[in-house]
């Protein structure tokens, strides 16, 4: 069977029989529909809520607005692929595809990267963080990332860098029909691993000093009243900087698997089967869904807000100034 029955060497489908197919559809269908629904309510709280609206949660919405783009226009998209194993939106919607979901990856991961300076600053010194870090620097940070991460990718693939010296490799994908996978060579390969692994070099050295902090601080509190205005403040700083931390980790584990298969496959010429290489991208999707799922978990402000949202209390009179944080 062929992608395409009228068009000659057109890519072969490799079709799921019914149960197993109606199964993927429903796994990948429900990832997609939690990170649209999870990720929009992340930005509605931090946007609608007057208490929230804060430099570091403006990152963190603007984090969610990357997921939640993943979830609605990349996703259903390569639902259909990966069940059907066919592409059947045109070939140059699949550059676009792929521009848009690498640049979202790399959003989430320079994002965090900030997030996590901006912990440690907080942490470290929890009184001075709000002149250190003001919205004006968050809003410009928001932008500059957007754009490079956008300019970048869209560079890299729509002037074919990424092709050079693959041609025959990518003949064999697109297969006249059908297909859509991008080859990126050994050099440009290597540059996308590290625009991943240094930003992940750098959380990890600071969530590392961040934690090390927080012992530190936590001893100090044990020994005298831990009722001051600062000891409040830091401890309510340190377990942002946990939650925020677990978002990282989770992130990382559901990337570099993806990351460390793409380098090694470019130094021995792409012999990663397809199967494994959509199993991989979906684990790195299935991030988007995750970090809602995180902060209902570890934030008791972000489990009130939703049940303010799911029962439209949002749209009384003065809902804005709700206080969701507990006493």
């Amino acid at each position: 069977m062929l992608c395409y029955q009228n068009l000659n060497g057109s890519c072969i489908k490799t079709p799921y029989s019914p149960v197993p197919r109606l199964t993927l559809y429903a796994v990948f269908g429900f990832g997609a529909v939690l990170a649209v629904c999870g990720n929009l309510l992340v930005m509605i709280s931090i946007l609608h809520f007057k208490q929230l609206h804060s430099p570091a949660n403006f990152l963190v919405a603007s984090l969610a607005c990357a997921h939640f783009l993943v979830g609605l226009t990349m996703m259903p998209f390569s639902i259909v692929r990966s069940v059907e194993s066919c592409w059947y939106f045109g070939e140059n919607y699949c550059k676009l595809h792929t521009c848009f979901d690498l640049s979202f990856c790399y959003l989430s991961i320079f994002r965090l990267c900030f997030i996590s300076v901006d912990r440690y600053i907080a942490v470290s010194d929890p009184l001075i963080y709000p002149t250190r870090f003001t919205a004006s620097i968050s809003g410009r940070y928001i932008a500059l990332s957007w754009l490079l991460s956008i300019i970048y990718n869209f560079s890299l693939l729509y002037t074919g860098a990424n092709e050079a010296g693959l041609e025959d490799l990518v003949s064999v994908l697109t297969c006249g029909g059908g297909g859509c996978q991008i080859a990126v060579n050994q050099s440009w390969v290597f540059i996308n691993f590290l625009l991943f692994f240094i930003p992940t070099l750098v959380m990890i050295t600071v969530y590392s000093r961040i934690f090390l902090i927080a012992k530190q601080m936590s001893n100090q509190t044990a020994k005298k009243s831990a009722d001051s205005y600062k000891d409040r403040v830091a401890k309510r700083e340190r377990k942002a900087a946990k939650t925020l931390g677990i978002a990282v980790a989770a992130f990382l584990l559901s990337w570099l698997p993806y990351f460390i298969d793409s380098i090694i496959d470019a130094f021995l010429g792409f012999i990663t089967p397809t199967y494994v290489c959509e199993i991989l991208g979906w684990i790195a999707y299935y991030n988007s869904a995750m970090n809602p799922l995180i902060y209902a978990f570890f934030y008791p402000w972000f489990r009130k807000a939703i049940k303010l949202i799911v029962t439209v209390k949002v749209l009384r009179e003065n809902s804005s100034t709700t206080n969701l944080f507990p006493e």
